[in-house]
């Protein structure tokens, strides 16, 4: 595994800490097909240390954190929180969406006056399934995700509905 481990506020041994992340993180080699990239960030604030780790293979991308008054403790435990994802992820693509995925259109009235974007975020987008696109929603804990359509390749958002059930968005141009 690709690591990139970045501090920030802290105040330990980092040479010592970087070898004992890339080996723990190795374990998890036997999960991925490909060579994955896991990017950490170590940063402490007030006595507490939080772990964040992203690991991203081809269009998957996992993030776990977690926060402990004990550097290697936090490390610990945010890796076996990413190793019971890894294991919820294949468990899941093991299973097929069983219901069509769609999106009902309706016809809802949005008012312009009182709209106000208070953040703006640019990422890459790869090919992927709808499917594929709903699993990595619930892996990222998010109530939408935009994402390219592998079978049309076209740019699609798929999301949660309060009835649980997944929409989805396929705009025309």
């Amino acid at each position: 595994m690709r690591t990139d481990i970045k501090f920030k506020n802290y105040n330990g041994d980092y040479a010592l800490l970087e070898k004992e992340l890339e080996k723990k993180l190795s374990k998890l080699d036997k999960y991925f097909p490909k060579d994955p990239k896991a990017n950490i960030m170590i940063s402490e604030i007030r006595g507490l240390v939080t772990t964040e780790i992203t690991v991203t293979v081809d269009s998957t991308f996992l993030r776990v954190e977690v926060s402990d008054r004990d550097v290697r403790n936090a490390a610990d435990k945010a890796i076996e929180k990413l190793e019971a994802q890894i294991k919820k992820n294949k468990e899941k693509l093991k299973r097929k969406l069983t219901d069509s995925i769609r999106y009902d259109e309706s016809e809802e009235d949005v008012e312009q006056e009182d709209l106000k974007i208070v953040k703006s975020k640019k990422f890459a987008i790869k090919p992927m399934s709808a499917e594929e696109a709903a699993l990595q929603m619930e892996l990222l804990g998010h109530m939408f995700f935009v994402f390219l359509n592998a079978d049309d390749e076209a740019v699609n958002v798929i999301y949660k509905r309060k009835d649980g059930q997944y929409g989805l968005i396929e705009p025309e141009f």
